[in-house]
């Protein structure tokens, strides 16, 4: 594999900068407003949260669980309790409810939040992978749920609840986790850290970035859905990154990693163009497009070919094509296909590499 020094314009792929594009949309269950958790609303929705917790501990996904239920909805919720197959780190689950319980405990003392946010922990705990990595659904995962699952965030989301309430600060201080737990997710935390070096793909010796998800056994780039195929994933490579900043006193193979990674991202991000979306989101007239902008802020697309490190997207037919028109309008309105991500990662790695530097001259 030869990784390509630049791509600009020349790469014949029209692309823009979009930040806004795959961030999360903003959800209730992320409120952090400790006066809210005070309140009837949040309870409400608490218990609805609790309702929903599957008997595996964990939660589905994609299920709008602020939304009120009548009686017939409500014995319908509760007679899916006992499912084992839909529990989930995919979109946010599970970790999202998690936090909430824990500020809701904090602000309530009501023990039945404490009591599922403690089974939602074990479900995280009960499905790492020896190897320190976890699938997408658990237990039995079934197709591609069983590789080891960066894409939206999945792993790099639960590591980051496990770092705070190990760290004891709020709300997952006081008496919401004792030493045993948090040993547990120390344990576990610095397994998924492991597992993250292991699995970055590595171009003639030197670290880059990872794909959405690798093979549970070989650490290999793994394919998806049809349109997500092994690349180099940029928008789940920047939250790793993230991550590993993070860390406190990062030894040499994680300063290999991240710095391994920004060159990585330095030298494949794409600029002067802009996105450009037309008519009405969710009907016919709607498109998605690039202009040329030499003003445009720098983006990078969110796959990157294993072979030749060229930008791609994909339709459902598993196809990889270099531009956006040539994908179907279904694909190219409803992925997100190209983000900034990475560019947020520039000032904190100054900062980062000026601390690293120093620590290492001590």
């Amino acid at each position: 594999m030869k990784p390509i020094h630049c791509i600009f314009l020349a790469c014949g792929i029209m692309l823009s900068s979009i930040s806004a594009i795959a961030a999360p949309k903003t959800k209730i269950l992320k409120e952090t407003d400790r006066e809210f958790f005070k309140t009837a609303e949040a309870a409400l929705i608490g218990d609805r949260v609790l309702l929903y917790q599957r008997v595996t501990g964990g939660w589905p996904k994609n299920i709008d669980m602020t939304r009120p239920l009548d009686r017939e909805q409500t014995d319908s919720v509760m007679a899916e309790k006992q499912r084992r197959d839909d529990s989930t780190i995919d979109n946010d689950a599970t970790t999202m409810q998690i936090a909430y319980l824990a500020r809701l405990f904090q602000a309530t003392g009501d023990q039945r939040y404490k009591d599922a946010f403690i089974q939602g922990i074990n479900y995280l705990l009960s499905g790492q992978y020896d190897n320190g990595g976890w699938p997408q659904f658990w237990p039995g995962p079934t197709g591609y749920q069983i590789h080891i699952t960066f894409n939206d965030y999945a792993i790099t989301r639960t590591l980051e609840l496990f770092r705070d309430i190990i760290g004891g600060e709020y709300p997952y201080d006081g008496d919401i986790a004792d030493d045993s737990m948090k040993r547990q997710l120390k344990n576990s935390f610095e397994k998924g850290i492991e597992c993250i070096l292991v699995t970055q793909i590595i171009v003639d010796g030197k670290p880059t970035v990872w794909c959405q998800q690798h093979d549970r056994e070989t650490y290999m780039p793994a394919k998806a859905r049809a349109y997500e195929l092994p690349s180099f994933c940029s928008q789940e490579s920047a939250a790793i990154v993230k991550l590993l900043m993070s860390l406190p006193s990062p030894d040499e193979r994680v300063i290999e990693a991240v710095d391994g990674a920004m060159e990585w991202f330095d030298s494949h991000k794409l600029i002067g163009l802009r996105l450009k979306r037309d008519g009405i989101r969710g009907t016919d007239d709607f498109n998605t497009m690039f202009v040329k902008d030499p003003e445009a802020e720098p983006i990078w697309a969110r796959f990157y070919d294993l072979e030749d490190g060229k930008p791609f997207v994909c339709d459902r037919d598993g196809i990889p094509r270099e531009n956006l028109e040539d994908i179907g309008k279904e694909r190219r309105n409803g992925y997100s296909w190209y983000n900034s991500y990475p560019a947020e990662l520039y000032p904190l790695y100054d900062t980062w590499k000026a601390m690293t530097r120093r620590k290492h001259q001590q």
